[in-house]
């Protein structure tokens, strides 16, 4: 096995080093008013979760957030990457606004400043209150607005203090692997289910970005999970190989086309086509809009878009 052995004077100057969490993950649910989430409902059926674990305190970050940062701090990083719990700050449905959540990301973000710290915030890490998870989550077009709205509450409360903000984590994960696969919350098996959710998803990252530049906050965009494969040797056929695997791959032939193009790919494995939910001309406005609210796209690996790109001219 090769080493890497790499030193800070080997990047570039303007690379950022840091580290990311997401709030299921660190905060703990049973602080400071947070509503139940669909991961809650996720983690509660049996077989879902291994040990039938939960986040009700998960790292006690909601708790230890101080010295969390001081870790960062001390590990050199220059940035910290959080979430913001959508059901921390409306609990029990829309206009449930929660003070006391609000209250901690704007502690939280001083903290990261006091510590030299770049705040960079995601919205949306699959935190989906249950409010919403029991009238259809991602697969109702009511999403779009209610995510558009939680949004707006964010930007207003923080936004001026952050370097960075992404709507939306992984949404390969929040649709294909939640409601196609199974394997997250909500845990659905079916074809129709993921290619709604991947449908809304992305309407509700260009509404959430209207609302967002619409509070003059700058450095927007989504955050895609991308893979790239490398054929193991110079044969050709090893080079067919790696390009039929990069084909198949549907986080890459979904998301992107859609959220940089206002298109849909040209070829799925999944074959969700018959399952979208059909445009109508004002939707169809809604995605022409996506495109141009959507770029520039952060926090990807930019040589492999571009090497994507140059493979589809």
């Amino acid at each position: 096995m090769r080493l890497m052995n790499f030193s800070r004077a080997d990047f570039p100057d303007e690379f950022l080093f840091g580290a990311a969490t997401a709030a299921y993950q660190i905060e703990g649910q049973a602080f400071g008013g947070a509503g139940p989430c669909h991961w809650d409902s996720f983690a509660a059926t049996g077989g879902n979760v291994e040990k039938g674990d939960d986040g009700a305190r998960a790292c006690e970050h909601y708790l230890r957030y101080e010295e969390d940062l001081d870790l960062v701090r001390d590990a050199n990083m220059d940035g910290y990457r959080f979430s913001t719990n959508w059901s921390r700050i409306f609990p029990d449905g829309p206009g449930t606004q929660n003070d006391e959540g609000l209250d901690f990301y704007d502690r939280l973000v001083d903290a990261m400043l006091a510590r030299d710290l770049k705040p960079f915030c995601t919205l949306y890490h699959w935190e989906l209150p249950q409010w919403m998870s029991d009238i259809g989550g991602w697969r109702n077009p009511d999403v779009t607005h209610h995510f558009a709205d939680f949004a707006e509450v964010i930007g207003k409360r923080i936004g001026d203090r952050l370097s960075h903000i992404a709507t939306i984590n992984e949404p390969w994960c929040v649709s294909y692997l939640s409601h196609f696969i199974g394997e997250h919350a909500p845990g659905i098996r079916d074809i129709r289910a993921a290619a709604r959710s991947m449908h809304f998803v992305l309407l509700a990252h260009g509404r959430a970005m209207q609302r967002l530049r619409g509070l003059g906050l700058e450095n927007l965009g989504i955050v895609l999970n991308q893979e790239w494969f490398t054929p193991i040797d110079d044969t050709p056929e090893s080079a067919r190989a790696a390009r039929r695997r990069r084909d198949a791959s549907s986080r890459r032939r979904w998301t992107p086309p859609r959220a940089t193009r206002r298109a849909r790919p040209r070829r799925r494995r999944w074959s969700a086509d018959r399952n979208l939910p059909s445009i109508s001309l004002k939707s169809h406005r809604d995605l022409l809009t996506i495109s141009r609210l959507c770029s520039p796209l952060f926090w990807q690996v930019e040589r492999t878009l571009r090497a994507v790109a140059e493979e589809e001219a």
